[in-house]
């Protein structure tokens, strides 16, 4: 019996792992360290707050695709037209951001790690076209065995440098060190931009429906409700815990010290492993410059098939309504085109300014969560769901601190930015 219940979640296992690849990049390797960096521990609060409130609205896309068999574009269709419409703008705006930051910290480590800093922007069109290339030709078969494999790199890289971290202890820092003011303006700014990707965007809920969807197209299993969010909570608790320690690692390496992470995609990718070298010893480089690069692959090969497949769903309910009797492999290889040449010319044009970049990212993520997280509470606890599969009373109370939560913190960016 047990030996079936085993063979079972791991035939369910997948959509968790994809969803902990995606989060773990920019929200924890670049904006948790910068946060470790900036503010010691000071932020600690802020990212807890941000993995524990949003927790209900990612766990409501595997929940829903379970529960009715269909992912949650299609509920959003189901509220109205005019949902699947504003969602297919929020989209668009930011799918070519998101992948832009993304993609622009990956070929940040990829230059590094081979080091081609001399090739610039002609690493990103090579990362890109890899990509595309990659997910046109195995879509989720290859991208399910390369992430549960760059997941096992990630957790054991990362385990083993916060285990050095924590035995060395901090760097000393600098004789008139004076701890920034968590409170002001400038601060609050960035603490909206660090809980937008915390663990990642809101609207990326609509992957992990998509993603339990296709696992059980591929398997052939259909999973009871409880293995499904089995696999979605140790993905979940993987990334909350791991942002933790990158936070560890950056406080650890550069609070107080007067050194600061540079604006370029590529220096800034040589420093976060440059830092993380001199910290534990020079022996390490080639290991932590090929962990760092595969967290960030994972995430970028990861995004680029989260908004194909959502961006392709979309596309067939507002203008192909029988596209199920269609092929759709034409309109998913189009959305990854669109998706890479989008990105690039964002590159191109806000490349120099990583921090920037990934800050308005992240920024535009906070903003539309909160009319997400309310849609998907709407939908799991609708008519549609049966009443065994709809979230217990807990998860319901925890979804309305979250909209709250949410609500409060894009209202207060708001009134700072434009009052």
């Amino acid at each position: 019996m047990k030996e079936n219940k085993l063979a079972n979640f791991l035939k369910t296992l997948g959509p968790g792992i994809l969803f902990a690849s995606t989060a773990i990049g920019v929200s924890h390797l670049v904006q948790s360290t910068r946060a470790g960096a900036d503010y010691g521990f000071a932020l600690v609060g802020f990212i807890i707050a941000a993995n524990l409130f949003k927790y209900p609205f990612f766990e409501f896309g595997s929940r829903y695709a379970n529960a009715t068999g269909e992912s949650l574009i299609d509920g959003y269709k189901r509220i109205g037209k005019w949902m699947l419409w504003l969602y297919f703008i929020i989209t668009i705006i930011s799918m070519l951001f998101v992948s832009a930051a993304v993609g622009a910290v990956t070929s940040g480590f990829l230059q590094n790690l081979f080091g081609i800093t001399s090739w610039g922007i002609y690493a990103t069109v090579v990362l890109f076209v890899f990509c595309v290339a990659i997910l046109a030709s195995g879509q989720y078969g290859f991208l399910d065995k390369l992430t549960k494999v760059i997941g096992s790199v990630l957790l054991l890289s990362t385990i083993v440098a916060f285990s050095l971290a924590i035995f060395k202890g901090p760097n000393p820092q600098i004789p008139d060190f004076i701890p920034p003011n968590i409170w002001d303006e400038g601060s609050m700014l960035f603490i909206i931009a660090l809980m937008g990707w915390m663990p990642t965007a809101v609207d990326l809920s609509a992957w992990n429906s998509l993603w339990t969807l296709e696992r059980i197209k591929q398997t052939g299993y259909k999973p009871r409700m409880k293995e499904t969010l089995a696999d979605f909570n140790l993905g979940y608790i993987v990334s909350a815990v791991l942002s933790l320690c990158f936070v560890t690692l950056g406080a650890y390496m550069l609070y107080g010290t007067g050194m600061e992470l540079p604006n370029s995609s590529g220096a800034f990718a040589h420093a976060v492993v440059g830092l993380y070298t001199n910290y534990i010893g020079d022996w390490s480089y080639i290991i932590i410059a090929t962990a760092a690069f595969s967290i960030m692959f994972g995430t970028c090969i990861a995004v680029f098939d989260g908004f194909a497949r959502s961006f392709e769903r979309t596309i067939e309910l507002l203008f192909l309504p029988e596209a199920e009797n269609l092929s759709t492999k034409k309109a998913y290889n189009l959305s990854l085109a669109v998706i890479g040449i989008g990105a690039f010319l964002i590159i191109f044009l806000l490349g120099k300014h990583i921090k920037t970049l990934v800050d308005l990212a992240t920024t535009i993520s906070f903003l539309i969560a909160p009319l997400i997280a309310v849609v998907n509470y709407r939908l799991v606890t609708g008519n549609h769901v049966r009443k065994r599969d709809q979230p217990a009373f807990w998860l319901k109370a925890l979804s309305w601190a979250g909209i709250v939560f949410l609500s409060g913190f894009a209202l207060y960016f708001l009134y700072v930015k434009f009052f």
